[in-house]
């Protein structure tokens, strides 16, 4: 599914690591990076708005062959419609790096958006002891990064400040950064972390301390 290579190299994974330990030390708290290549394939939307759009100009192309009093078998012309739907489908299959380019921006990050819910649920990140868990979630073929706080956390950290993290990590990725820029974030969400669950007598690590690629 992903279209874009991946981005973190071991030294950056192990930083990034380090970095969570860190945070979590001051903190009951759990943060959880994940980094998505793209988060959907992106063959069906960009097929349908490619055909869509071939459809539409073969409709403008009819209404201007009319109006210069030129005549078209009408099979010949479906014919070149559907020949040419083929080739910009086989296109996309053979190119899926250009397919998100076909897709509205909304769609691009409502699909990076269900992702990072996904993975929030599938790496088990909501259920923490005290559900304190932190999900910071990067996409990268949608330029797209969110933070997903579980209830505990979400309920006394305003959306103002989640939204400035990720401002400094999307700036940070922007510049080819990214690793420096999760190393950044991870230490923002931990003070946040330790400002409202500090850490408990016993403290037990409920997550794993690295980042995932996907």
């Amino acid at each position: 599914m992903s279209v874009t290579p991946k981005s973190l190299n071991n030294a950056e994974h192990r930083r990034i690591a380090e970095a969570i330990r860190t945070a979590e030390e001051s903190t009951s708290g759990e943060i959880y990076c994940v980094v998505a290549g793209a988060s959907d394939s992106y063959f069906y939307p960009s097929g349908f708005i490619v055909t869509l759009a071939i459809v539409l100009i073969g409709f403008l192309l009819s209404l201007g062959l009319e109006a210069w009093w030129l005549t078209v078998r009408l099979p010949v012309f479906l014919y070149a419609q559907i020949l040419a739907i083929a080739c910009a489908l086989a296109v996309l299959s053979l190119l899926p790096a250009i397919r998100i380019h076909f897709v509205p921006r909304r769609l691009r990050y409502q699909r990076a958006h269900d992702n990072a819910i996904k993975q929030f649920l599938a790496r088990n990140v909501h259920i923490t002891a005290e559900r304190t868990g932190v999900l910071i979630f990067v996409s990268l073929a949608e330029h797209y990064a969110e933070i997903v706080a579980d209830s505990g956390i979400d309920a006394k950290v305003g959306q103002t400040e989640w939204d400035s993290v990720i401002g400094g990590l999307i700036d940070a990725a922007r510049r080819d950064e990214l690793a420096e820029g999760f190393v950044t974030a991870i230490g923002r969400v931990g003070a946040l972390l330790a400002a409202h669950f500090p850490p408990r007598p016993v403290n037990p690590n409920e997550l794993d301390d690295h980042v995932v690629e996907i």
